[in-house]
């Protein structure tokens, strides 16, 4: 065990890294940052490498086993009611405890804050049970995707345009590192006891439904209620000396030890009654999956305190340390640069592409899933910095990117659809929602922009963006598979004739 805590450790560093030089590249050129801050995100940097390793190894130790086997008890279950209704509890008790949530429901004005927890909890919840429903049916999630985001453009014609933005990042927050896991491997267990073809490609596609939810539960509530241009702002500690920022950290540390025990309970209560009514798990098993879920637990312990002490307040200070200068255009490839390398910081990242190599027996690799969210990432990024300095409407971007994300998923394999619609929400976790999302309202800021209509949307494109550029890779992967099979065809062709000529040889008569 110690040989693969210390593999994922040196995983989680090389994919900090990148994304902690550069924002120190950037803290000594275009944005400096007082000192205090600096040092506040040194030691964030530290702890998120640890976390992610910890969180990385305790979800392949305890969350993705207990996801699966549940999924599978589920699907043996003979009574659909008692199966959807279990979907959707299990559905609403881990979005309720994701920690992702809780900070955005802090940055909405007006909307008090359970009520926005419990609406997008439910949207999840009941999503979550359309999912299954559809595995059951066996629905082309193509067909799925294509009504319900209809349904949701029609129903933000009707929600203030302010909402929009806060209302599709809230789809894109909560699959954050608790949900996702959990989540995919859920699909995967309720998927494995089919033996048809389709079984793998429907193991995908439970996150890209179940963020569907969230949408429309804020934009409901958004016709509910008018929201204000005012956001909290992100508060800074006073740092002189790091005895100073280890304060800060020790005093951060006790809160998320307090969330996301709070976060995980439900979680653990669940398998708990699992376990006991099923006795699916050996005691070996069991041993390795309470270990798994300590991991889990401190992980992300390390990863929320070192991401929110540490990152969030440099994420701010460098956006509007930028739009303050004359070089404000700068936000837009900065930006980008930052969006290609953060997503690799992602904890879910890491579960999701190793989940794909699995499921695809190698055909489709975590390096090409890694190239097309960093891809798509850096694009979103840069559109968003675009938008804060342009003020266009979100929905310019993201009606067309949805129809585009569509229509393509009628021409890739399915497989491609679902690990494309899956990795939007991945993406979009608590790198984007505690250093992307500070980074636009920073710079928002210094521009005297609206924070509702500008800002926010960032992590709505991050979720989008992913969903054309993976389902690219696929769509030239079919276009490959397909000449290569003419190719093929054309030898044996030429090989039938060759043969065909040989035999007229042999027996064509002689003079």
């Amino acid at each position: 065990m110690g040989g693969q805590l210390k593999a994922k450790i040196n995983e989680s560093l090389a994919s900090v890294l990148p994304i902690t030089g550069i924002i120190l590249l950037l803290s000594i050129t275009v944005a400096p940052l007082d000192a205090g801050v600096v040092v506040l995100f040194l030691f964030g940097s530290i702890l998120l490498v640890f976390g992610m390793g910890l969180f990385t190894l305790g979800a392949d130790m305890a969350m993705l086993p207990m996801g699966e086997g549940i999924g599978v008890q589920i699907s043996k279950g003979k009574r659909a009611p008692l199966s959807l209704a279990v979907c959707f509890l299990l559905g609403l008790l881990i979005t309720v405890a994701e920690p992702d949530l809780t900070v955005l429901a802090t940055q909405i004005p007006t909307i008090p804050n359970m009520t926005l927890i419990l609406a997008v909890g439910v949207g999840v919840g009941a999503f979550l049970a359309i999912s299954m429903l559809r595995m059951l049916l066996q629905i082309r999630l193509s067909h799925l995707l294509v009504f319900f985001y209809a349904v949701v453009f029609l129903v933000a014609a009707f929600a203030p345009n302010s909402f929009i933005p806060a209302a599709f990042d809230s789809g894109g927050v909560t699959t954050g590192p608790i949900t996702v896991p959990f989540i995919m491997a859920f699909g995967i267990g309720m998927a494995s006891i089919r033996s048809d073809r389709r079984s793998s490609e429907d193991s995908f596609g439970l996150i890209a439904v179940c963020s569907i939810g969230p949408i429309l539960s804020v934009l409901l509530l958004g016709i509910c209620y008018e929201p204000s241009a005012e956001t909290s702002a992100v508060s800074f500690y006073e740092i002189t000396t790091t005895k100073d920022a280890v304060g800060a950290f020790g005093g951060a540390l006790g809160l998320y030890l307090r969330e996301v025990a709070a976060a995980l309970l439900p979680i653990v209560g669940i398998c708990f009654l699992f376990q006991l009514i099923f006795r699916r798990f050996q005691r070996a098993q069991l041993h390795r999956i309470v270990v798994g879920f300590f991991y889990t637990y401190a992980g992300l312990v390390c990863f929320l305190t070192g991401v929110n002490v540490g990152f969030m307040p440099a994420g701010q200070l460098i956006g509007g340390e930028i739009a303050g200068s004359g070089c404000r255009w700068l936000l837009v490839p900065i930006g980008m640069l930052v969006g290609y390398f953060i997503v690799a910081a992602e904890p879910a990242v890491h579960v999701l592409k190793k989940q794909v190599e699995e499921i695809s027996n190698g055909s489709i690799t975590q390096k090409s899933i890694g190239l097309g969210l960093s891809a798509g990432v850096s694009v979103s990024v840069g559109i968003a910095m675009l938008r804060i300095l342009t003020g266009v409407s979100i929905l310019w971007f993201l009606v067309p990117g949805y129809i585009l994300s569509l229509v393509i998923s009628f021409y890739v394999p399915p497989i491609y659809t679902g690990i494309a619609f899956d990795s939007g929400g991945v993406a979009s976790g608590p790198m984007t929602a505690t250093f992307l999302l500070p980074l636009a309202m920073g710079a928002c800021g210094a521009l005297g922009g609206n924070m509702m209509t500008d800002a926010f949307g960032i992590v709505a494109m991050v979720a989008m963006t992913p969903l054309i550029t993976i389902q690219t890779i696929g769509l030239i992967a079919e276009l490959r598979r397909r000449n290569a099979g003419k190719d093929l065809v054309g030898q044996l062709l030429n090989t039938e004739d060759c043969i065909l000529y040989f035999d007229l040889e042999e027996t064509a008569p002689r003079s």
